[in-house]
């Protein structure tokens, strides 16, 4: 793989990083800035929002650029957002910095995915988003916990900065690793805007993108209320968060990897395999959460199935938007982030039902099985090539 996709890797791990960090952090800047924390949720919220909205606006805003200027200028507004968000008192400010933040994310994860592709021959795509994602896996698997830690050690503040230093690097990489024109095919002789929005009204596509959603929507409703399971349900200690949190991220990394060299050639063989291990496996999790051994190894199991899953489906978003070649990568990054948005909130619905804890795996389960029912009829669509069959 080209130097360049590790580059933009890293500046996917900074921006993953802050995405899920404030889950640790939440009481820290809720006490600080004098609000509850219920309140202090809030900023959560806004990401969230920032990141659906953000896709399609800032891919559109910079379809028109060199591809290395608008990467880079989107990583330098994320860093300045975040320094500002670090220095302020005031909490409408961090508020108004996580959804310019989560803006400047969306953009840059859009505009990424289609240079990715295009940084590599058409029948790797797979695998270019592979290396890119694995940006976000590493960032569950070190970065979250890191800025945890740092965050207890040093309070919220310091994670901030340590989120606007990470970007340095990505910004330097970018600068002197991409060339400034030729990366992605949208600054001349492209398709009209127009025409690009048109891919929209593609069945096959809309399909695809509601399979990653809600293979999406599972994945984040479970991995944003684990914490409980493990201190409630399986009764180990606050110092197993992270270690599950990092097992999780540690699945979701080998299940990116495996999956980028089969989701371009062999994308129904990861469907039939990873579709009904998930169905199986969150309700798995949920009957064995109370046994520490089994809850480790079925976090780890899900992490890889899950994002094995996800990141092949939103491969099939980036080819069957081939005729959008500068809004694809939005087509996809709005899919992953409405799923990341929804999933907490039928989580949170769950965690009020008889199920408590366990809630948010049922209803994860809930999710795979919807998602199992909406794919099945139309499986040809998971395919590489528009004439294959599913199952090879």
């Amino acid at each position: 793989m080209p130097l360049p996709l590790y580059l933009l890797a890293l500046a996917v791990f900074a921006m993953g990083t802050s995405e899920f960090m404030l889950a640790g952090l939440l009481p820290d800047i809720a006490s600080d800035l004098g609000v509850t924390v219920g309140t202090a949720g809030m900023l959560t919220s806004a990401f969230a929002i920032g990141m659906i909205v953000g896709a399609p606006l800032m891919a559109a805003l910079a379809r028109n650029w060199p591809g290395r200027a608008g990467l880079l200028g989107f990583v330098l507004v994320f860093l300045a957002a975040h320094a500002v968000g670090a220095a302020t008192s005031n909490f409408p400010v961090l508020f108004a910095t996580r959804v310019v933040a989560a803006l400047a994310n969306a953009g840059f994860l859009a505009v990424a995915l289609t240079t990715a592709a295009a940084l590599v021959p058409a029948d790797r795509k797979g695998r270019a988003l592979a290396v890119l994602l694995s940006g976000t896996t590493v960032a569950t698997i070190a970065g979250v916990p890191g800025g945890s830690l740092l965050g207890t050690l040093l309070g919220w503040r310091a994670t901030f900065w340590a989120v606007s230093a990470l970007c340095l690097p990505a910004a330097i990489g970018i600068l002197t690793g991409l060339p400034a024109r030729g990366v992605r095919k949208d600054v001349t002789g492209g398709p009209a805007l127009r025409a690009e929005l048109a891919q929209l009204k593609s069945a096959r596509l809309m399909l695809v993108m509601l399979l990653g959603a809600l293979v999406n929507a599972a994945t984040f409703a479970s991995f944003t209320f684990l914490a409980p399971v493990v201190t409630d349900t399986a009764g180990l200690g606050e110092l197993w968060i992270p270690v599950v949190l990092s097992l999780f991220g540690a699945g979701s990394f080998t299940g990116v990897t495996v999956a980028g060299r089969l989701s371009d050639r062999r994308p129904g063989l990861v469907m039939a395999v990873c579709g009904p291990s998930l169905l199986i496996g969150w309700p798995a999790l949920a009957m064995l959460a109370d046994k520490p051994t089994a809850l480790l190894v079925l976090v780890f199991a899900q992490g890889a199935l899950s994002f094995a899953l996800g990141s092949t489906l939103i491969t099939r978003v980036l080819y069957e938007a081939a005729g959008a070649p500068t809004m694809a990568g939005s087509y996809a990054t709005a899919a992953l982030n409405i799923g990341a948005a929804v999933g907490p909130l039928i989580a949170a619905t769950a965690l009020g039902s008889e199920a408590g804890n366990l809630g948010p795996l049922w209803a994860s389960g809930l999710l795979v099985a919807a998602s199992l029912l909406v794919a099945f009829p139309s499986r040809g669509v998971l395919t590489a090539g528009r004439n294959s069959e599913l199952l090879q």
